[in-house]
């Protein structure tokens, strides 16, 4: 009766985990990869967003910084628009020649050095987590203009649940999240194209007024601050303006999530992305200055402007709203962008061991749900301590934005000089990338110094703790190597004398089932264990592996077949050991994300078919047990024994002793 009623409490949970999270995939459908990835406009919804909706607040802070020299706006629309471009297509070079995503990570630690490659990796990180900070706070405050003032104190909290409902809305999977909003694009899209395109022709009879106060400007700040200042103020407003150019890296980093030719989808999104944004931005800029925009406490500038200039439409006040309103909900979906790339970077840096290797785990939706919760945990730990300010955030946010993309310019600057005998173009790439690299590192010098004390200083402070855990956790995994490296070295030649048994394991027999991965000295250590600590005891060794699909092997079929054959491989060698150390032997091999869900299945099976089974793991022991190495290394030995254990197979985790 406690078993039935516990399994339908079970079943009960499982039902609302699936309605919420959503359903297992199926890692064997054939069309697995086509169903998840994004055609470029569904591409260009859930990673152009990032850097479309950026012209909701960088435009505004550089556009803020001119203060009274606002006839300088017209050539800061130009140059944004004109830096757009230069960014996005040195991007696409990058897409090009380093098709299986990563963006600047990847170009960095493989044109400049792993230890660049963390820095940018680092600061990468850093940005995701702002990007979903900012942008829930923009979004936030874009919203809360059309809020009475007595309620502007629920903003965080506002804020904060924004933040959950992305968390599990990107734990269901990238393309469910992203096909929810495609609409919430479109209305931002549609909107604002009436926004702008209203605002400069109903407002043409101004362009010869705007001329002449640009030229009464200029000629007054010659003769009052001369050339010089006048360049320092521009630099200064076009740098603080580096909020607009955020997000432009995210498709060269997602480029995985792509629908094939992943190349030309990813190339395809990065125009329409740039084409968008840059026009976006540049009018943005052409309207502030003939509507001659002025702060309003409360509001955006944005909404200013399109209050103003609905004022006198029919509905104006609802077209107003909707227009701002998309505009917040564009930042949610720029959101999406931190979700999607952040855990993916994170990942990366975790194959290559900066990170604990559980963070290139994929759930059974297969997304990086350890990515996804701690991404947006820390976004709600921005928002709290920064109280929401996108002017405090948006500082952060650039320094470390440029930071990695001028990481990645020096990069592929590197990468053509490299290539010069190979690419008779390569001059004209490089002075691409050149011109993006001193661009990308201006502003970056000039928002540090500028901007360091009012926020920049954090920014700076957080990358370096990242940096520094990450130089922490690479050293652990390095010495834990060297250990597993001796026993490799003491056994992977293990030498049998004895008769080879070719017979099939027997139903009746006294059965060890032993948990293994790749074939590897640890391996061999725990089937010697065995031997050696119940002699005579066994008949039959079944060995059991999973492959397990992480962020490393999750990029398309044939990586999937080569994980299967590699598992296949190494599962044969134990195979063959066991069989020269006298027993009758198999294996059973699981293609999964899930290590502990899938290897109990695979025990209990082989339990019922080989009835006096003992189930049999190792574990890595350390002399001083670390408070981090739970965090470091998975429990998954003992998950696996206390599911097993409760089912009635016995389990027993033999330990292997690593000096480190």
């Amino acid at each position: 009766m406690e078993q039935n009623l516990s399994a339908a409490k079970g079943s009960m949970f499982t039902r609302i985990v699936r309605a919420v999270f959503g359903a297992p995939k199926h890692l064997k459908d054939p069309q697995l990869f086509h169903k998840m990835s994004l055609i470029p406009v569904l591409a260009w919804v859930g990673l152009g967003a990032d850097g479309l909706s950026s012209s909701s607040y960088g435009p505004e802070e550089a556009y803020r910084a001119l203060g009274s020299h606002t006839y300088l706006a017209i050539l800061l629309g130009i140059a944004t628009a004109l830096t757009v471009f230069i960014i996005s297509y040195a991007y696409s070079r990058i897409i090009e020649h380093f098709p299986h995503g990563g963006g600047g990570y990847i170009v960095a630690t493989h044109m400049l050095g792993e230890k660049a490659g963390v820095v940018s990796g680092a600061a990468l990180l850093v940005d995701y987590v702002l990007t979903i900070t900012i942008s829930i706070a923009a979004c936030t405050d874009a919203l809360f203009s059309y809020v009475p003032a007595h309620l502007q104190h629920a903003k965080i909290a506002f804020s904060c649940i924004l933040a959950v409902i992305l968390i599990v809305m990107n734990i269901r999977g990238i393309k469910e999240s992203v096909t929810v909003m495609a609409p919430i694009f479109l209305v931002f899209v549609i909107t604002h194209l009436i926004l702008l395109v209203d605002g400069v022709f109903t407002h043409a009879d101004r362009i010869g007024p705007l001329t002449q106060n640009f030229h009464a400007g200029i000629t007054h700040d010659i003769s009052s601050i001369g050339l010089f200042g006048i360049l320092m103020l521009f630099l200064r407003a076009y740098s603080l303006g580096g909020g607009t150019y955020t997000g432009i890296e995210a498709v060269s980093n997602g480029l995985m999530i792509m629908r094939e030719p992943r190349v030309q989808t990813g190339k395809r999104t990065m125009v329409y992305m740039a084409t968008s944004l840059a026009f976006t931005a540049g009018m943005l800029f052409l309207c502030y200055s003939l509507m001659g925009v002025k702060p309003v406490e409360g509001k955006t500038l944005n909404a200013v402007l399109a209050d103003g200039l609905f004022a006198h439409w029919p509905m104006g006040g609802s077209l107003a709203f909707i227009t701002i309103f998309s505009e917040g909900a564009l930042l949610i979906l720029a959101a999406q962008a931190g979700f999607v790339d952040g855990p993916r970077v994170m990942s990366n840096m975790a194959v290559d061991s900066w990170f604990p290797h559980r963070f290139a785990a994929l759930s059974v939706r297969l997304t990086m749900r350890n990515g996804i919760i701690l991404m947006g945990s820390a976004a709600i730990t921005l928002l709290l301590y920064t109280g929401g300010s996108v002017s405090a955030l948006v500082v952060m946010y650039s320094i470390n934005v440029f930071l990695t993309f001028s990481l990645s310019q020096l990069g592929m600057s590197k990468f053509y000089i490299q290539r010069r005998s190979e690419d008779p173009q390569w001059v004209r790439h490089l002075s691409v990338h050149l011109v993006g690299l001193i661009l990308c590192a201006t502003i970056l010098m000039i928002t540090t110094i500028e901007k360091f004390t009012e926020g920049g200083w954090l920014t700076l402070l957080i990358t370096s703790v990242v940096i520094a855990c990450c130089y922490v956790i690479k050293g652990h995994y390095l010495s834990v190597r060297r250990g597993m490296a001796q026993l490799d070295e003491a056994l992977l030649d293990f030498p049998t004398t004895g008769p080879v048994n070719e017979a099939a394991p027997a139903r009746n027999d006294p059965t060890a089932i032993q948990l293994v991965s790749a074939y590897s000295g640890f391996g061999i250590h725990t089937l010697l264990s065995i031997v050696t600590t119940f002699p005579k005891t066994y008949k039959n060794v079944i060995f059991v592996s999973v492959a397990v699909i992480d962020s490393g092997s999750f990029k398309g079929a044939e990586e999937m077949e080569a994980l299967e054959s590699s598992a296949r491989d190494g599962l044969a060698k134990y195979v063959d050991l066991a069989r020269r150390l006298g027993f009758a032997a198999d294996y059973r091999m699981v293609v999964a994300t899930d290590v502990v869900e899938s290897v109990v299945e695979a025990c209990k099976e082989i339990g019922e078919e080989y009835p006096r089974s003992t189930v049999f793991t190792g574990q890595l022991t350390f002399r001083l047990e670390k408070f981090y190495h739970r965090m470091l290394h998975n429990e998954t030995a003992f998950a696996i024994q206390r599911r097993l254990q409760w089912d009635g197979l016995t389990t027993v985790i033999l330990p292997i002793r690593v000096s480190i």
